[in-house]
């Protein structure tokens, strides 16, 4: 059964690699085998019979993924329907988030009004724009309105080592995004709607509006909401780098941990009232039903309604599903061995979901508690008492139960155990998700896991379900020991080594350094165990990849609407530009380009230009310069500008400016030293155009300048302006790229950082028709994601979402 389910997950992750889903006939064609080889295993020799169930899962589990996947995929938005307004129907569907200005959440759609032919799928992800008088603010779970609503079809940025949002959004079953029109008949049709989902998703809402009303203006009342309801929204990006940092960020959400206690605190309540016959001593209850039973259903309810309230994520059904195993077992009587509870738990997590396999997660779940079966079981042996003074040679006093003193250390055993074999054994798979592990993580657990578990999430519980006057003074506490553990791990994160980062490893140091971490943790006796250490020295050794001596890499990041392009040498690295601001706890900076160059293990950057104070260029540089030491700012902000503050150095851009590193050349070609002083230009007017010359061809870094600005740039330094690689003035708009500029400039590349359907229409179709008409290869970061370019003896383009192509990418 074991290897069967470990194939059926295997085989759902492989599906999960295709850039395109199997037809109906390829399916029948992979099932006719796996029949064939699940009815002849009798007669096959013992040794492939051991082996075929691995084979026979592998392939229920590749078709069952691909029919689950075609079905999600069914319901999509039609291309043609892209931008067009539509009246539906239908009722709010999640936990609304809110920000500064908009409400977002997930709308259940019941039917079409207006165009009635217009094909909606049934789940669509909105937001709704407007201040505090705006009708979003009554926004609830559970109601039905009437919206007027603007779609387009699932898209997210697509960047090496980042967030897949268009995977996301299929799994949560959304098929169209789009945003609510102010002006169409918006109204609300009824208060609520009762559903099972409804019922759960509203009482997550009113224990959230009640936890953030007791903690109002609390630092950490989302650290609160997290562990309650699962709402992870609240938190921080700035406590989120700190709890990352630390290794604490499974504690603060609903994790299997918590989920765990709160079921065996049940479970021990009702077995004490039902051993008691509580309230009805007469019944003699015990004799009816077995004690252990009910607290197996107890334990069993409680872990149902909390990961209700935590959202259903995979660390939640994990626990949840290994409990009921345990809970189904007691009840029958047959009490399986934990492996199968472990194996019985990941397939049906997958089973209902075969995506999870694509987060970390998943893999950080059921490997921990691998982990720690694999280091404790059959390995911890009782304390024993010392014999009696008088004991004859070789007599124990085995039968006798243990002293309070010696239960305390077998604990204390336990937990060390345990949290030595996780910190080492996920170490390799830390790497591979997450190209970074916390060196302070042991310490910040071993204080944070039973300072949260025994500590907060049960005050918290309380304050969230008692009654007034309890609730307030419960959550109040539970957020101050919040606030206690969050100033040591701040102390903790500062330090520069708190964190080991090293590039994504390869399959084969992955591979070696899984080996070695498992002769590590190998039981007392293995030989030489300590020689698994040796296995990690290509995985936490490597050095970041570098294009060779003379090359030149661009990488042009998938920002939406802004610019972002990171240049590397053989032996410097340099961004331009940070992307936009996507709201107050998200930009492109900590959102893509931090998370790409933690990918790549990059740990510096020698320096960084912004182009001009533009949101959709500037917007990512604070988190960024917080996330990454950079050498020096380049940049034509002003000098009071909150990001050349936090520069560790500044130097305005001029041209005239120019610096080599590795037999490259680079040139600043613009705005003039004077124009700093002139107030009357606009912002896109001093956009820091920097010119890159390498012996295999150029690149032009054009920011936003437009026409008056080429025009200058032509009087000025015509011979300079030839370059290969274009990335296309302000984005391709229709007050840049003139023919004279193109025709001084010649490239052959021309590369259109732009949004997925943005409002202002980049490129514009004439600009981008000139392009063509030039015999210039066009690229759209809308269209390709993440484009990377390599100049050494010619040009080689590679664009993500070609190289990486996934089925569900649009």
């Amino acid at each position: 059964m074991r290897c069967l389910i470990l194939g059926f997950v295997g085989g759902s992750a492989l599906l999960q690699l295709q850039p395109a889903l199997p037809g109906a006939t390829t399916l029948a064609w992979l099932v006719l085998p796996g029949c064939l080889l699940a009815l002849g295993q009798h007669r096959m020799r013992a040794r492939w019979r051991r082996v075929m169930p691995i084979g026979v899962g592998a392939l229920a589990g590749f078709c069952w993924a691909a029919i689950v996947a075609t079905r999600a995929l069914a319901p999509g938005l039609a291309p043609q329907d892209e931008g067009r307004d539509v009246t539906v129907t239908g009722t709010i569907d999640s936990l609304p988030s809110t920000g500064t200005d908009s409400i977002r959440f997930h709308f259940a759609v019941e039917t079409v009004q207006a165009p009635s032919r217009m094909a909606v799928p049934p789940r669509i992800a909105l937001s709704w724009y407007g201040g505090d008088s705006s009708p979003a603010q009554a926004v609830r779970p559970g109601q039905r309105w009437q919206l007027k609503v603007r779609l387009q079809r699932p898209h997210g940025n697509a960047n090496p080592g980042g967030f897949d949002y268009e995977l996301w959004l299929l799994e949560q079953g959304v098929r169209a995004t789009g945003y609510v029109r102010n002006e169409g008949p918006n109204r609300r049709l009824a208060a609520f709607v009762p559903t099972p989902h409804n019922i759960v998703e509203r009482a997550r809402d009113r224990l959230r509006e009640r936890i953030l009303a007791a903690l109002a203006q609390q630092p950490y009342a989302g650290v609160i909401v997290a562990l309650v309801v699962g709402d992870q929204r609240g938190i921080g990006q700035a406590d989120w780098q700190v709890f990352t940092r630390t290794g604490i960020g499974h504690l603060v959400s609903i994790s299997g941990l918590h989920i765990t206690m709160i079921a065996g605190l049940a479970a021990g309540i009702a077995s004490w009232l039902w051993r008691h016959s509580f309230l009805m001593p007469a019944l003699q209850l015990p004799l009816r039903l077995p004690a252990q039973k009910v607290a197996a259903l107890a334990g069993m309810l409680a872990a149902l309604g909390y990961v209700l309230l935590a959202g259903f994520g995979v660390p939640a059904q994990r626990t949840l599903y290994m409990l009921g195993v345990v809970a189904l077992a007691l009840w029958t009587g047959r009490l399986p061995g934990v492996t199968h509870v472990l194996a019985l738990a990941a397939g049906v997590v997958v089973l209902l979901d075969p995506w999870a396999v694509m987060w970390p997660g998943f893999w950080l779940s059921f490997g921990a508690v691998a982990l720690i079966l694999y280091a404790t079981v059959g390995r911890t042996a009782a304390y024993k008492q010392a014999p009696p003074a008088d004991a004859a040679p070789g007599e124990t006093r085995r039968g006798r139960p243990l002293s309070r003193h010696q239960r305390l250390l077998r604990a204390l055993h336990g937990a060390a155990l345990t949290q030595y074999a996780v910190t080492l054994g996920l170490v390799p798979l830390t790497m591979l998700l997450f190209a970074q592990v916390s060196v302070v993580s042991p310490l910040a657990n071993t204080v944070a896991i039973p300072v949260v578990s025994l500590l907060v999430t049960p005050l918290a519980l309380a304050g969230g379900v008692l009654p007034e006057p309890f609730a307030t003074p419960l959550l109040l506490a539970a957020h101050w020991v919040i606030e206690l553990l969050a100033g040591l791990l701040q102390w903790l994160s500062a330090g520069r080594l708190a964190v080991w980062t090293a590039p994504a490893p390869p399959w084969w140091a992955f591979a070696l350094a899984l080996a070695g971490t498992f002769w590590l943790l190998a039981p007392r006796g293995w030989p030489n165990r300590w020689l698994g250490l040796a296995t990690w020295v290509p995985l936490l050794a490597a050095q970041p990849e570098a294009p060779a001596a003379g090359t030149l890499r661009i990488v042009a990041f998938d920002v939406g609407q802004g610019m972002a392009v990171l240049v590397e040498t053989s032996g410097h690295r340099l961004l331009y530009d940070t992307g936009p601001a996507y709201g107050p706890d998200a930009d492109a900076g900590s959102r893509v380009i931090a998370p790409y160059l933690r990918w790549r293990g990059i740990d510096r950057l020698d320096g960084v230009v912004v182009s001009h104070g533009d949101t959709d260029h500037v917007g990512g540089a604070l988190s960024l310069l917080r996330a990454v030491p950079a050498g020096w700012l380049l940049s034509s902000l002003p000098a009071l500008h909150p990001v050349v503050q936090a520069a560790p150095r500044h130097v305005p851009c001029a041209a005239g400016q120019g610096w080599t590193w590795d037999g490259i050349r680079f040139e600043v070609l613009h705005p003039s030293a004077a124009s700093h002083a002139d107030s009357t230009l606009k912002s896109n007017a001093r956009s820091c155009t920097l010119r890159i010359a390498a012996p295999g061809g150029a690149v032009l870094l054009a920011g936003d300048i437009e026409a008056p600005q080429e025009v200058e740039l032509l009087a000025r330094a015509p011979a300079k302006l030839r370059a290969d690689i274009l990335l296309a003035p302000h984005h391709g708009s229709g007050t840049s790229s003139t023919p004279a500029f193109l025709a001084a400039v010649q490239p052959s590349v021309a590369i259109f950082q732009v949004g997925y359907r943005n409002r202002y229409r980049h490129p514009k179709a004439a600009v981008y028709e000139r392009y063509g008409a030039l015999g210039v290869q066009r690229v759209r970061t809308d269209e390709a994601g993440a484009v990377v370019i390599e100049i050494d003896a010619g040009v080689r383009t590679e664009e993500h979402r070609t190289v990486h192509r996934r089925y569900w990418l649009e």
